[in-house]
């Protein structure tokens, strides 16, 4: 199971730090300004969850894997960015953002499940989705406040509720047949309901009756 969480917390970072440094390079940023958007998206909603669980320093500080590899994953997305221009392939550049959120927001809900579970507070299924969902939107709030767009979990298609229904899931499975089915199970379902949301354009109602993606 230990390495089931490392493989998927690799994973997210590399997924979370396409996500923001793809909001960086569509926004201009300079090669400083990519790096701390994916480092900012990969490991913002981890440092959240090892403050709620009175974990400091947070693991990105202890385990600097993470930074360093939101930081490489940045740095690439930086160098792609020379050859294929945002605003030349927006298209392309929407696609490969949504699914690397999807992803990262399905491997960090879960991670962050685990981390509450392993913890001592698998009892606490509020809790525990709680850090879930913190763990899986955290890293993405910050990344639109500092690229001054309004944060994905309020204005996107079916976003934290995503997170909601894959933690509470993660909750359930774990509870009857043990984590490592639940972790996956979860990671599948806020992939798939992210993906499948954007696709079409499934969104709650909006102030002023709008239901359109902004």
């Amino acid at each position: 199971m230990n390495y089931l969480i490392l493989i998927l917390e690799l994973l997210g970072t590399a997924a979370f730090a396409v996500s923001g440094a793809t909001v960086a390079a569509k926004k201009n940023m300079d090669i400083f300004g990519v790096c701390i958007m994916g480092i900012v998206t990969a490991c913002g909603g981890g440092v959240l969850r090892d403050l709620f669980l009175g974990q400091l320093p947070p693991v990105m500080f202890t385990k600097p894997v993470y930074p360093l590899l939101a930081i490489g994953v940045s740095i690439v997305v930086f160098i792609l960015s020379f050859r294929h221009k945002p605003h030349h392939h927006q298209a392309l550049y929407e696609l490969v953002q949504t699914i690397a959120d999807a992803l990262g927001l399905g491997v960090f809900t879960a991670v962050g499940v685990s981390a509450g579970i392993e913890a001592g507070y698998g009892g606490n299924w509020f809790f525990t989705i709680f850090l879930g969902v913190i763990t899986g939107v955290g890293g993405g709030v910050f990344r639109d406040i500092l690229a001054g767009i309004p944060p994905s979990i309020f204005v996107r298609h079916i976003y934290a509720l995503a997170s909601i229904a894959g933690a509470l899931l993660c909750c359930v499975i774990g509870h009857f047949f043990g984590m490592t089915p639940a972790v996956i199970a979860c990671v599948v379902t806020v992939t798939a309901i992210r993906i499948l949301a954007a696709g079409f354009r499934w969104s709650l109602p909006r102030a002023g009756g709008e239901t359109r993606q902004q």
